[in-house]
């Protein structure tokens, strides 16, 4: 029972609409949870400590050359990765080069080609590999209304699902869309289900990965009914609390910008000196919350422990495709024992996980006059078996 979006948008205009078509989600989510999952949850096994390999393939529009693709991270990072003992990647690409390629019409393009060396060295490194699109704001915003945006986005995973059928479905998984950026919860899903039938038609082995609308986070999954099909597993992103994972970030809300060593765990007492170095009453009101919030080892579990809740509640498996700490003014020692709080309550919680991620601002590598080191704290809170050397 796979809701069309025209029906969807009909049914919300129509007198007790919203009521009919939560009766109806609800029925369809019945159906999925008596759906086959044994597939998904045995191959989220694949999925249990992995790395996000950011700022290459995606989020870096003005620079896709085979210069960069080839040099940013190589294929020394992807064994490497390996080395250090995380068992996936999760390759984030962005939506617009594969329309290119789409264009192209069974021609390869210089994107294409790199991205495909790449997957089948991930492979090859006996890794298991995330095809994640993560597309820039300005591809998702269109998706929002109308249908012939979402009829493109459709055609371009049942192209791509088909590009990347012959490879192994056991370590290969499609993730619909990072963080989608999307108001309406309801659509979203309709969308994720219309993707995920066209996957299916060229792709039917393969293990799709889905997300909650908005920003992926943890209240997306909560909210969020599972689709007609059992072989998915679904994703949340987890950066809370804020103000101390994003402290000095200068891309999103604007009470972080001029945060500074940020402690964590947080409390009223720990909070009290940095206020004062607030510009402005807005800001102290929001550090202030995160002294109150007394975030720590146990507040972390408490609230991993509702993802887990879902998933069990569900039937499904559950995974945490990004968790990390910008690291260029958190405290490092405290950077270290948040990843480690997370990290513990994902065990406890039987969640498998990927960091955000290995060579930027949240990175657990430095890259300085061709030598690659590994940040041996972070690699310990991450419970990694591999040496970081």
């Amino acid at each position: 029972m796979r809701l069309s979006l025209k029906f969807v948008a009909a049914l919300r205009r129509a007198p007790l609409g919203t009521l009919l078509l939560g009766a109806i989600i609800s029925a369809q989510a019945a159906v999925a949870q008596q759906a086959d999952t044994s597939l998904a949850f045995a191959r989220a096994k694949n999925l249990r400590h992995g790395i996000n390999a950011s700022i290459w393939f995606a989020q870096h529009p003005q620079d896709y050359s085979v210069d960069r693709l080839r040099t940013f991270t190589t294929a020394d990072d992807i064994a490497l990765m390996a080395k250090l003992g995380f068992d996936h990647v999760r390759l984030s690409i962005d939506a617009e080069p594969l329309v290119d390629w789409q264009k192209a019409h069974g021609e390869t393009t210089p994107f294409v080609t790199e991205l495909d060396l790449v997957v089948r060295t991930i492979l090859d490194d006996h890794l298991s590999v995330i095809i994640d699109i993560h597309p820039e704001s300005r591809y998702k915003a269109p998706l929002r209304q109308g249908s012939a945006s979402v009829q493109q986005f459709t055609s371009l995973w049942r192209a791509l699902a088909a590009h990347y059928v012959a490879s192994d479905p056991e370590h290969t998984f499609f993730e619909i869309m990072n963080e989608p950026e999307q108001d309406d919860p309801y659509r979203w899903q309709g969308i994720e289900s219309t993707v995920t039938a066209a996957i299916r038609e060229v792709a039917p082995k393969q293990t799709i990965i889905v997300a909650g609308a908005h920003w992926s986070g943890l209240e997306d999954l909560l909210v969020l009914q599972p689709i007609q099909d059992g072989n998915v597993i679904y994703t949340f992103h987890d950066y809370e609390p804020f103000p101390f994972t994003h402290q000095g970030a200068t891309w999103t809300s604007s009470e972080v910008v001029p945060l500074r060593a940020i402690p964590y765990p947080s409390s009223p007492e720990a909070i009290a000196p940095k206020l004062e170095e607030e510009p402005n009453l807005a800001g102290q009101f929001f550090l202030n919350q995160y002294g109150l919030g007394r975030w720590d080892d146990a507040r972390v579990e408490s609230t991993i422990a509702f993802a887990a809740k879902w998933s069990k509640l569900h039937n499904v498996p559950v995974y945490c495709g990004e968790f990390g700490v910008m690291r260029e003014f958190a405290p490092p020692a405290m950077r270290a024992q948040w990843l480690h709080d997370m990290r513990v309550a994902f065990e406890r919680n039987n969640i498998g996980w990927a960091m955000w991620d290995y060579q930027t601002n949240f990175g657990i590598v430095t890259k300085k006059d061709g030598v690659t080191t590994p940040d041996e704290d972070i690699v310990k809170a991450l419970g990694l078996s591999g040496a970081a050397k």
